[in-house]
């Protein structure tokens, strides 16, 4: 099924340069689940396109499916270096090994993604506290999750 069903998601893609594949899942019983982002966001039409390219391209009397087209999830963790790209300027909050880390993202390149974040720090002489900017440069295979916050 997955052999039938990538060259249909890929045309529809193709369709439409400015959305992107996060996940093709294919069950046992051929639930197809496609998970699709796009630079600018995603809209409904969008997921039905998706869904028209690969859904009027089978034949049901072949095989049996059930196929269910998606945008990724506010909630949904960032997997690829194109959804960072497309939150430049939102906040972050990044699990490495070793901590936790919350900022703007600063940047974003082929090796990993800058933070940037402002802290309380006591002051170097004498009493009270100052406040910093902070940066860290995170390589992407040191992130464990990094997920979008949503502020109201």
């Amino acid at each position: 099924m997955r052999k039938k069903v990538t060259p249909l998601l890929e045309k529809g893609l193709e369709e439409n340069p400015s959305l992107f594949l996060i996940d093709l899942d294919i069950s046992s019983s051929n639930h197809i689940r496609v998970i699709i982002d796009g630079d600018e966001g995603v809209k409904v039409e969008d997921c039905m396109a998706i869904s028209r390219a690969i859904e009027h391209n089978l034949d049901r009397e072949e095989e049996d499916f059930s196929l269910e087209v998606l945008s990724a999830g506010v909630s949904e963790p960032l997997k690829l270096v194109r959804q960072y790209q497309k939150n430049l300027g939102r906040t972050l909050k990044v699990k490495t090994e070793d901590e936790t880390l919350e900022g703007k993202l600063a940047e974003v390149n082929d090796e990993g993604l800058t933070l940037q974040w402002k802290a309380r720090e006591p002051k170097p002489v004498g009493k009270g506290k100052v406040t910093v900017q902070k940066e860290a440069i995170v390589p992407y295979q040191n992130i464990v999750e990094a997920k979008v916050m949503v502020t109201f």
